[in-house]
């Protein structure tokens, strides 16, 4: 007798890693792997989340009514094209089950979310990576990937792990040029930390067309990682299909109640984002300062290129994290020598520099060493 047989593909997925969060035995880890918010959620998103513990034997609200109402008021939205989710991550599974299948393809930037091939390889369809120009989505490239049967192109932006941006008129570029059967997502995770005045996440595309989503998260600024809640703006027909194929309670009661704050304090956001846009450019002054190429983000994070390649970016992480400095390694996108550091509080910055910069300098001590000998 022969096992049950997955369906062909799932066992060519590479399952997803996440950033690290511990740190050697004994020491105490600063966690800069995930891009997880800085200052932590928002108090009253705390204090939402704490409230709602008398009622957890309740079910939620399937159709997360008041949660799709704080988002639709904060954006200027419908309420009825916004699709919640448990994290960005199931809605991008669910459009690509919904849209996606075998002999199809789907289409994304050579350093994009690893998310996009896993769910194309999930329900059968081919993933293709396109190369990128300078660490960022190349339109043309994109557009010349595009065969009959593509049917969904995932663009981050910004995007994760670069930290860079598609000004506006490209993304309006990249959607003109395709056919209007290719489903155009835009994964605007890091939305909230971009204010170039060139800059649009997608609502105006999403308003205006039938075959574009725009995707966002409550794991970034929000800090509600934990919780998983993401949500999606679609076109109606697309919201539609999204609610048929999700499950009825999707989203937890406790998450909810704690988006619906999170939403509401915008002060705190907008503290989140000034203490970022002093800090990422604090740190990346410092990386570079030590000799590595820092790419310019505009996220909460950095790519930091080592000169010595995989090797040196490989023996940094080693060094920080036997010093409790958790990073995240880039194999996994194809950049094996670089490392991602998510902007922390002030004192991790610091902390995370001057690691950095320590195990720089005695890689440069042990070369000159090497060369006098």
């Amino acid at each position: 007798m022969t096992s049950p047989a997955p369906k062909p593909g799932i066992l060519e997925i590479a399952a997803y890693v996440g950033g690290k969060s511990k740190a050697a035995p004994g020491v105490t880890p600063i966690k800069l792997s995930s891009n997880e918010g800085a200052l932590g959620p928002s108090p009253k998103a705390m204090a939402a989340f704490t409230a709602a513990a008398p009622d957890l034997h309740r079910y939620p609200d399937g159709g997360a009514i008041a949660l799709r109402a704080a988002i639709a008021r904060r954006y200027g939205l419908e309420a009825d094209r916004i699709v919640c989710g448990a994290g960005s991550d199931e809605l991008i599974a669910l459009l690509t089950k919904a849209y996606a299948g075998p002999g199809d393809e789907v289409l994304y930037s050579q350093h994009g979310f690893l998310m996009y091939p896993i769910a194309a390889k999930s329900v059968g369809a081919t993933p293709i990576a396109v190369p990128e120009q300078n660490l960022t989505a190349d339109i043309d490239g994109l557009l010349a990937a595009v065969t009959p049967n593509t049917r969904i192109l995932f663009l981050a932006n910004p995007n994760n792990p670069t930290g860079t941006l598609l000004p506006a008129e490209a993304v309006r570029r990249l959607h003109a040029g395709l056919p209007a059967s290719v489903l155009l997502v835009l994964d605007a995770a890091y939305a909230e930390y971009v204010d170039r005045n060139d800059y649009d996440p997608g609502i105006g595309l999403v308003q205006a067309a039938d075959n574009v989503v725009m995707l966002r998260t409550f794991s970034k600024i929000y800090a509600l990682a934990a919780l998983r809640l993401g949500w999606a703006y679609c076109p109606p027909a697309i919201a539609d299909v999204l609610n048929r194929l999700r499950g009825p309670f999707n989203t937890g009661l406790a998450a909810q109640a704690a988006g619906v704050a999170a939403m509401e304090d915008q002060a705190f956001v907008d503290a989140v984002k000034a203490h970022n846009d002093i800090w990422r450019p604090w740190l990346a002054q410092e990386l570079a300062a030590a000799g590595l190429s820092v790419v310019p983000s505009v996220a909460n994070f950095l790519l930091v290129r080592f000169p010595g390649g995989a090797a040196a970016a490989a023996a940094c992480y080693r060094f920080l994290e036997a010093r409790g400095l958790i990073v995240r390694e880039m194999g996994g996108y194809g950049l094996g020598d670089c490392l991602r550091i998510t902007v922390g509080t002030e004192a991790e910055c610091r902390a995370v520099a001057a690691g950095i910069t320590a195990f720089c300098t005695e890689q440069s001590t042990t070369a000159a060493a090497g060369s006098a000998a």
